[in-house]
């Protein structure tokens, strides 16, 4: 068994997640994958579910009743693996928007140059998106650019959502105190392992936009982000950042 776990959070993504999932378990490396579903209308889990056939040991399924939100789709996985006692635990996109060989490179990051926490990195050397519209681009580059500034983080790719925890940095954080749900729980969840002082590797990737299935992006989820930022920065100022001991 690998002492690694992916977790994809899926909601009508029956165009990609096979893919997906044969991308991932063709590697060289060993990966196992942990699909939170939040009962997709299109039959997303029942399709993951016959694969676990094919992957025994390697594939697994965590159905959720409702859209519950991405947040707590990966709050649900790292729970799960950390149950599990996985060293490494990953969260990826479902749409084929992070490129499943670049696990490796993330892991490599922890593995052989021993960082806490490696993010697959869209602006640490330059702009490395496909398919987006400028206006996309630029509202993304901006919200990094406008997180980096109100919280002092060393970290250019903010939002981003391709990340490796080692195990000790999901211990630590408690899981049952994140706030936010939707974009902006990418940046509570760096910026909590950015206060605790755990090493933090940016590694470059290309980000390609989905060309199957739908964009869960929505207005409510940017202006979270937004006014969550602010909020984050606030309570850290008084040293409240609900910390477990390891």
């Amino acid at each position: 068994m690998s002492n690694a776990l992916v977790v994809i959070p899926t909601f009508n993504e029956i165009e990609n997640i096979e893919r997906l999932l044969r991308n991932i378990f063709s590697l060289q490396r060993k990966y196992c994958v942990l699909v939170v579903d939040d009962s997709s209308p299109d039959g997303t889990g029942q399709r993951v579910k016959e694969m676990m056939q094919e992957f025994p040991k390697r594939l697994f399924i965590a159905e959720r009743e409702g859209k519950m939100g991405l947040g707590t789709a990966y709050i649900h996985g790292f729970k799960w693996a950390l149950q599990r006692e996985y060293d490494y635990i990953f969260e990826m996109d479902a749409d084929f928007s992070h490129n499943p060989n670049d696990l490796i490179r993330l892991q490599n990051a922890c593995i052989k140059d021993g960082y806490d926490m490696a993010i697959g990195s869209r602006y640490v050397k330059g702009v490395n998106v496909v398919n987006w519209p400028m206006s996309r681009v630029l509202l993304s580059w901006l919200a990094s650019k406008y997180v980096r500034f109100v919280t002092r983080m060393k970290i250019y790719d903010t939002t981003a959502g391709f990340v490796c925890y080692h195990h000790t940095v999901l211990r630590k954080i408690n899981l049952d105190k994140i706030q936010f749900v939707g974009y902006a729980f990418q940046i509570e969840m760096k910026y909590k392992a950015y206060l605790a002082k755990f090493s933090i590797k940016e590694v470059p990737v290309i980000f390609t936009d989905r060309t199957k299935g739908e964009s869960k992006m929505s207005g409510g989820i940017i202006s979270e982000a937004i006014f969550g930022v602010l909020k984050m920065k606030f309570k850290s100022l008084f040293g409240n950042h609900n910390y477990n001991e390891i």
